[in-house]
């Protein structure tokens, strides 16, 4: 039995190589990533047993995905398989100052956005398991995954899960109305919120001059345990200022701030979702918050929506590790 659960789509990624656009690239490269999934993968390789839940197309797609799981040792076997719909896809284009990366989507009428409820038996799936994770990403796929998304939010919330929701706004697939409607009753179950200033403010319409405060408000609105809010500031697209804080029991904690420069930063909010994980049940909330950070300012660097940091680079940097090579 794994201790961490998370649920939602993973999709097959096609971005074009050296920062060329769609319109003129020759050929794509492929890789797997997803929001839930991220975590998944990034808590395996962190140490943590993980299990993904989703439900994918038999197909080479849906298999390539399965493997891409296996391979980084996250269970697989709650995976719900259909052979009609499809894998969903997306396109990343890179950019550079000043034209931003940009992302189009490709995943209307994918497997899991046909997923009924029932159709995963939540009581089997959570017990036993420490920590049920999602995001606002699923429920916005379709009526039916936001049923599945309240069905396993109430179960684990049941069996005594810890629960961790991501807000992760995505104005691709609702609007902010939308996302307040469906989401907001969604918050009874949560214990740790995670999001972006922004997200909150278009989401769950909190807003405040200090984004502490908008910690404090969010915990005391919907009685969350802990409230982590990354901060990133753009110098350039390819040189960004990273950190984040946590809210918890009337205390904040906060971290330092990471200048990093920017190979891939599809998944740096997954990442610091993992690393937070890692830390609370690790340790606690002032952990969680410093190996969330470090290991997300770490992804920064890496191609790909996975980290393939390790732990041991994660606690260098933490203990101040430099930037000259390792021989």
């Amino acid at each position: 039995m794994a201790d961490v659960i998370t649920f939602g789509e993973t999709m097959i990624r096609l971005a074009p190589p050296h920062y060329q656009r769609l319109e003129q690239t020759n050929s794509l490269e492929v890789h797997v990533g997803g929001a839930e999934w991220n975590v998944a993968v990034d808590l395996s390789r962190l140490g943590i047993s993980a299990s993904w839940v989703s439900r994918l197309t038999d197909n080479p797609l849906g298999r390539m995905i399965r493997n891409k799981t296996r391979e980084q040792g996250v269970d697989t076997s709650h995976i719900v398989w259909t052979k009609g719909d499809r894998v969903g896809i997306y396109f990343v284009e890179f950019g550079a100052t000043p034209r931003p990366s940009s992302v189009l989507y490709d995943r209307s009428h994918s497997a899991i956005s046909k997923i009924q409820p029932g159709e995963v038996n939540w009581e089997e799936v959570l017990r036993g398991a420490k920590w049920f994770h999602t995001s606002g990403i699923t429920p916005a796929l379709s009526p039916s995954t936001a049923q599945v998304t309240a069905e396993a939010l109430k179960t684990a919330k049941k069996l005594g899960c810890k629960v961790s929701y991501d807000l992760n706004y995505r104005a691709k697939l609702w609007t902010p109305e939308e996302a307040r409607k469906c989401q907001e009753p969604l918050m009874e179950y949560v214990d740790v919120l995670l999001s972006t200033e922004e997200d909150t403010k278009k989401v769950l319409g909190i807003s405040a001059d200090d984004y502490r405060e908008v910690a404090r408000m969010l915990a005391e609105k919907f009685n969350f345990e802990v409230v982590c809010i990354t901060l990133r500031e753009d110098i350039s697209v390819l040189r960004n200022r990273w950190t984040a804080i946590a809210y918890s029991g009337g205390k904040v904690y906060d971290d330092r701030t990471y200048d990093v420069e920017i190979i891939d930063r599809v998944g740096a909010g997954d990442s610091f979702t993992a690393g937070f994980i890692y830390g609370y049940l690790t340790g606690d909330v002032a952990k969680g918050v410093k190996y969330g950070n470090a290991y997300s300012a770490l992804k920064h660097s890496i191609p790909s929506d996975t980290n393939w940091a390790t732990l041991q680079e994660v606690e260098n940097l933490i203990a101040g590790g430099g930037l000259r090579i390792s021989r």
